[in-house]
């Protein structure tokens, strides 16, 4: 419990700290800002692979599979690169919610601020009881891994879809049952008092709706997590680190997204790989650096290939 404490402090004290001190005044992330950002959290996050390897060679951490240090290690950043790789959704849909609620750029920080500490919270629940099932059901594992490789198989074949209208959408609806929305977008506030009443603001409605695409989000990727270890500790540290760094990787992949469309096809590929890897579990088990070098190089290979041919050589699925 002593190791889950500090790690949680240090998570808190981080975000502490960003809100705090770093980004105390409301003001527009540029992409050199957010660039900085994204490599002090990437390194962070692999350099916490140094941490993991003492933690498991001096069994400072509860190790309920007996994994020796190394493959812990190799774990760990198979699962921090997979929930890194299927945050690029999570990115895209940030961009299209605060478009189409009119966010201003200096807020958007503090509303993905917030936004991080319920998915901390819900993340966290998530990996809980995945984990318990995984222990006491076995045959759990055949569901998780069937559900990844038909959620990839959906993405590969999915067809034109309605434009996502965040102000249609559930969540929308029921606050505005429950409170009166203001639509007020000069200002920071989540909620504001006017006449001596109470308006949510379109912050605040932004800020649920993305906790719920989290939410759903997360449906995805915790079993994904889960077919590389079942190890709460490693399965939480690297969701967390992933989560930790995707506000600098919004703001700094936010107005790029079209020339990666390739890497869709990379997260249907580790989705498929992790899926088939679990449906497999109980006949036979990957070796921790064959999924990690192929999470690698299906990343690897997304990036490149979106660089180097652009979208006007390859026509989106919607001009298909």
């Amino acid at each position: 419990m002593v190791v889950w404490i500090l790690f949680i402090g240090a998570v808190l004290l981080f975000l502490a700290l960003d809100l705090g001190f770093f980004n105390k005044t409301p003001h527009i992330i540029s992409s050199k800002e957010a660039g900085i950002w994204t490599s002090i959290w990437v390194t962070l996050s692999l350099a916490f692979s140094g941490v993991i390897y003492w933690l498991y060679q001096n069994q400072f951490c509860t190790n309920p599979d007996a994994l020796q240090p190394e493959t812990a290690v190799l774990k760990y950043i198979s699962g921090y690169l997979v929930e890194l790789s299927l945050s690029a959704d999570n990115i895209f849909v940030m961009a299209v919610i605060f478009s189409s609620f009119k966010i201003a750029k200096k807020y958007q920080h503090r509303v993905l601020f917030w936004g991080i500490i319920g998915a901390i919270i819900f993340r966290g629940l998530m990996i809980l009881f995945g984990v318990v099932l995984i222990h006491k059901i076995h045959w759990i594992t055949y569901v998780f891994g069937g559900f990844l490789v038909f959620t990839a198989v959906k993405m590969l074949f999915k067809k034109e879809e309605q434009e996502f209208n965040p102000k249609e959408s559930f969540v929308y609806k029921m606050i505005g049952k429950i409170i009166p929305i203001s639509h007020h977008r000069d200002r920071e506030h989540f909620f504001i008092t006017e006449n001596q009443k109470t308006y949510a603001t379109t912050l605040f409605v932004t800020l649920l709706v993305i906790e719920v695409m989290d939410v759903v989000f997360a449906t995805d990727s915790v079993p994904a997590i889960l077919s590389i270890t079942s190890d709460p500790f490693l399965v939480f540290s690297s969701n967390i680190f992933a989560i930790l760094g995707l506000r600098s990787m919004y703001f700094f992949l936010a107005n790029m997204l079209d020339k990666f469309h390739y890497l869709e096809y990379s997260l249907i590929a580790i989705l498929s790989f992790v899926g088939v890897k679990m449906l497999l579990v109980h006949f036979y088990k990957f070796p921790e650096w064959v999924s990690l070098a192929f999470i690698a190089l299906a990343l690897t290979a997304g990036v490149v290939l979106s660089l180097a041919y652009g979208k006007e050589s390859h026509p989106s699925r919607d001009e298909e």
